[in-house]
């Protein structure tokens, strides 16, 4: 992972403040490159970065009498929240990831899934990737029997611009394995929507 080159940031925040016609040096501003450069650092820190590394101490799930390994039950993390930049405007997609997996030989401790969400979802990304890219990581990194990821989010791009559509939100849908068969599918997201109320 190479980082983000805050002074790089700094000068081109600047840059835009000209730009824009406004004066950087002006009380308010003056601080505006520094603190974007920090808060760039923060929301591109998954650059780079390999989500795999945080389901390297996975453990196995055991195994059946006969020797074969234990079928578990579906495991499911709701409502874990996420951030992410639209990589076409650089605009904010904020929302919740719903991350099911039905595990093989093994499995993770519950506290890996949204840091693997975390990594991917922090870099320059499009919504519908990064779906696919945290199904493919559970997938590539625990090689379980399926995996199903649901994200529901707003877009900068659509609710502060454009139609400025502000109480939309997209939803996709990304599956691997067992839980890519219809019914297994429409069961796992049945029961991330159960025991809610509006």
């Amino acid at each position: 992972m190479t980082g983000v080159d805050t002074g790089r940031v700094e000068r081109a925040v600047r840059e835009l403040l000209l730009a824009i016609g406004e004066d950087p040096d002006r009380p308010g501003l003056e601080r505006t490159p520094r603190r974007v450069a920090e808060a760039y650092a923060e929301f591109f820190s998954g650059v780079g970065g390999d989500p795999q590394r945080h389901l390297a101490d996975s453990v196995p799930t055991g195994s059946t009498d006969a020797g074969e390994p234990a079928d578990s039950d579906v495991v499911v993390l709701r409502d874990l929240g996420f951030r992410s930049m639209c990589e076409h405007h650089l605009l904010p997609f904020t929302g919740v990831a719903h991350v099911a997996y039905l595990p093989g030989e093994k499995i993770v401790g519950l506290s890996r899934i949204p840091a693997v969400v975390d990594t991917i979802a922090s870099r320059p990304q499009v919504q519908e990737r990064l779906t696919e890219q945290i199904a493919d990581a559970l997938d590539a990194g625990l090689r379980p029997r399926g995996v199903l990821v649901v994200l529901d989010a707003e877009h900068g791009c659509v609710t502060a611009r454009g139609a400025r559509q502000e109480h939309s939100s997209t939803v996709t849908v990304a599956s691997r394995g067992a839980l890519a068969e219809p019914a297994a599918r429409a069961e796992v997201i049945a029961l991330i929507g159960s025991g809610r109320g509006d």
